[in-house]
């Protein structure tokens, strides 16, 4: 089975309830529930114990990106409530004190960053992170990698250096400014190139954004699942890709994808 589903906050900004309500109509079987903005994580923690999650194999909570130094203890104090199982997707520039954070052990799951932030956008500066949380899992966001360096080199020496601490993949198209798209056949093509390095356990989380947010609701689960097979086929989920084969043979995306 491959473990593949959405970010909430890419369904419907902000708001994981409606996000939730169109996801469950789908066959996705993995999500991540997204808290991205500080205002968000209390909210989301208190009705986690209420959501029916059931219809899911893999379920992550990502960590607010940004916030004061004063309130991480009060952060981390939430996030400590949240299941062993569920890793918690942290951007490293978001750490003001690793002891903190350390108590989480492998639940924290490091995202590597855009070239837009400071840390984070390489192997090299990904290894004082994983030095300082030695638990610490790997969130390869695979837009990010590509933004940094479109040959995707980088992404080939991050999983060359840290393979083995990957649980979940964040894809999506990238633009120069930071915001995610849905994925173009070039990105596509760019993430075929260093598919067979991924672990096939892997979690693949999309988080192009939804472009039909406010339209008709099969509409947008008819998207959700079109995305989603564009992005097994970009990364060989051949379980979930065998009918868009035809849609991408011209642009040999399937014999990339598989034997890459």
């Amino acid at each position: 089975m491959v473990l593949i589903g959405f970010s909430t906050g890419a369904v419907a900004r902000g708001d994981f309830e409606p996000a939730l309500a169109l996801l469950g109509a789908t066959s996705m079987t993995a999500v991540e529930l997204s808290a991205l903005r500080f205002g968000e994580l209390p909210g989301l923690i208190s009705a986690l114990p209420h959501l029916d999650l059931r219809q899911y194999s893999y379920v992550s909570i990502h960590a607010p990106s940004s916030f004061p130094e004063a309130n991480e203890e009060n952060v981390v104090g939430l996030l400590e409530s949240v299941a062993a199982n569920q890793p918690i997707i942290l951007h490293p520039d978001a750490i003001f004190d690793f002891g903190i954070w350390q108590g989480l052990g492998s639940r924290v799951a490091i995202e590597n960053m855009d070239r837009r932030k400071e840390v984070g956008r390489s192997a090299e500066e990904l290894s004082y992170f994983f030095e300082k949380l030695p638990e610490a899992r790997l969130c390869l966001d695979l837009a990010h990698a590509h933004q940094v360096d479109r040959t995707m080199t980088e992404a080939y020496r991050i999983l060359k250096t840290f393979g083995d601490r990957v649980c979940q993949l964040h894809v999506s198209e990238l633009d120069s400014t930071g915001h995610h798209h849905p994925l173009s056949f070039g990105t596509m093509r760019a993430f075929a190139e260093i598919a067979s390095m991924i672990p096939p356990e892997a979690a693949i989380i999309l988080e192009s954004l939804n472009p039909l947010s406010g339209a008709n609701p099969q509409s947008q689960i008819n998207w959700i699942e079109q995305e989603a097979r564009r992005a097994c086929v970009s990364l060989g989920r051949s379980d979930r890709s065998s009918e868009f084969a035809a849609v991408t043979a011209p642009f040999g995306l399937m014999n990339r994808a598989v034997t890459a």
